[in-house]
């Protein structure tokens, strides 16, 4: 049965991102990837807190032009508590087209965009870290926003999402696997 949804949310997610279709009232979808690992597939290990917990590569395209700026959401929507998020990033130039191995780690003056506090309670990327048992899916959300975010220093994840959620013109996302 399980795999049986996974199949149908791969294929569903495949149908919109051919067709363009974004969240509700948002415009087409940007195409979001990794070079490290496939949609729908399980993450390496080096990306999780089970290795060294490095951020992964992304890689991105189909950003609206009129997009003023981008922010990148990182969440568990299978957490025992509920959706917990794993990262923000955000006012990450508009032109970017993605984001390197363990991005903020390395010393980069073009990677110097704001983050919000994780779940985790800490600033910046905690990979997937789930309890044992079943496959959680991890969802990797780019989204094309209107303008730059004016945040106070150091927000949570939530202050930065209902900003992100306020201001996104688009979206796109690739969702993929991790258990323990």
């Amino acid at each position: 049965m399980r795999r049986a949804v996974d199949i149908w949310l791969a294929t569903t997610l495949l149908l919109m991102i051919a067709l363009g279709i974004g969240r509700a009232g948002e415009g087409p979808s940007i195409i979001v990837s990794s070079p490290a690992f496939s949609a729908s597939d399980p993450i390496p290990v080096r990306f999780t807190c089970s290795g060294a917990d490095d951020s992964p590569p992304l890689d991105w395209h189909g950003v609206p032009p009129s997009a003023g700026a981008l922010a990148l959401v990182v969440e568990d929507p299978d957490a025992p508590s509920g959706t917990f998020t794993h990262w923000v990033v955000y006012n990450i130039s508009p032109v970017a087209s993605g984001l390197p191995t363990n991005a903020f780690k390395a010393k980069s003056a073009s990677l110097s965009y704001p983050q919000a506090i994780n779940d985790f309670g800490k600033m910046g990327y905690n990979g997937p870290c789930p309890p044992p048992g079943a496959p959680h899916h991890y969802h990797f959300e780019l989204y094309a926003l209107k303008a730059p975010l004016a945040l106070p220093p150091n927000p949570s994840a939530a202050q930065a999402k209902d900003a992100i959620y306020a201001q996104s013109l688009g979206m796109g996302e690739m969702i993929a696997i991790f258990g323990r």
